[in-house]
């Protein structure tokens, strides 16, 4: 007994280390200070978007269109990054549409995380018939082109901010459910995991006591880094014109709306493209950062 006392203590041990030099590996991670930083920018922008926006970002002014940045046209610049071709302004727009991209980003992740964290747990300790269910569902989908099907089924069913949040986050089930199946068939055979079995711990505690906290580092990550690729997944979308709808300004929008003007005001489709060049930098940073510091493998190889 007293032998499988120590051994739930040592995984305990080894968490709260894990934990501890998180903060610590971050000033060490200088990228993944910079990734920190645009995302937190970006929380920000989103959360209040709508109070630090300078002027109403649907509000049409057609005695200034394409008028320049005033920083460099002092004389007859108009904003801090211009206005487009209706003579609404940039900034703000930019600053409003962070907010629906937050939205479809972080709630797509979310449920395609949940979604295939629960699955992928289930598939990888219980195997046999369930296991080969779910993974021939989690191949069939993976055949088939996500964006091309993603297309022809807001294309059929509409677009919208739900549908949209629906469509992407049920997409990405399948990375997650793989990433920790691959994890839970690691785990399941390990010294402390067999000892909650011999105190009489039953399946479900096993599962969300001791393999989950174990095998979730790598679902972190993996969701940090998904985060960018649905922002550019719904910027993509909104560039085709199967976005969250007509009136509500998105960078994907907003960059295909100003693509007929590119010779004529630059500014129009270069800011919102940076935009959202910086928040899927920030992700890829944070993800890179998070990976150095729950993967033990990685510590201590970087600086």
């Amino acid at each position: 007994m007293s032998e499988l006392a120590g051994t739930f203590d040592r995984a305990s041990e080894r968490r709260a280390a894990q934990r501890a030099g998180i903060w610590r590996q971050l000033w060490i991670h200088r990228l993944g200070i910079i990734g920190t930083t645009l995302m937190l920018a970006f929380v920000i922008a989103a959360l209040f978007g709508p109070w630090i926006a300078p002027h109403d970002p649907v509000a049409i002014d057609l005695d200034n269109p394409y008028a320049q940045p005033v920083w460099l046209d002092p004389a007859d610049g108009r904003g801090i990054l211009g206005k487009d071709n209706l003579g609404r302004d940039i900034l703000s727009r930019i600053l409003v549409g962070s907010r629906n991209s937050l939205i479809i980003a972080f709630s797509a992740v979310l449920i395609g995380m949940v979604s295939g964290v629960a699955l992928g747990l289930i598939t990888g300790y219980r195997g046999g018939l369930v296991d080969d269910v779910i993974m021939r569902i989690a191949d069939t989908q993976t055949a088939i082109p996500f964006l091309v099907l993603l297309i022809a089924v807001i294309a059929f069913l509409g677009g919208g901010l739900v549908n949209m949040i629906v469509f992407l986050g049920v997409g990405s089930w399948v990375g997650f459910a793989r990433l920790i199946r691959g994890e839970v068939l690691s785990i399941r055979e390990r010294d402390y995991v067999q000892a909650a079995r011999a105190l009489g711990a039953g399946d479900v505690r096993v599962m969300f006591n001791h393999i989950l906290p174990n095998s979730i580092q790598p679902v972190i990550v993996a969701a940090s880094l998904s985060f960018g690729g649905v922002i550019l997944t719904e910027a993509a979308l909104s560039f085709l014109g199967l976005g969250v709808g007509s009136i509500v300004p998105t960078w994907g929008k907003m960059v295909a709306d100003s693509r007929d003007y590119v010779t004529v005001a630059w500014h129009l489709s270069v800011f919102p493209a940076v935009a959202i060049m910086l928040v899927v930098l920030g992700t890829n940073l944070l993800g890179d950062w998070l990976r150095d510091v729950l993967d033990p493998r990685l510590k201590g190889r970087r600086g």
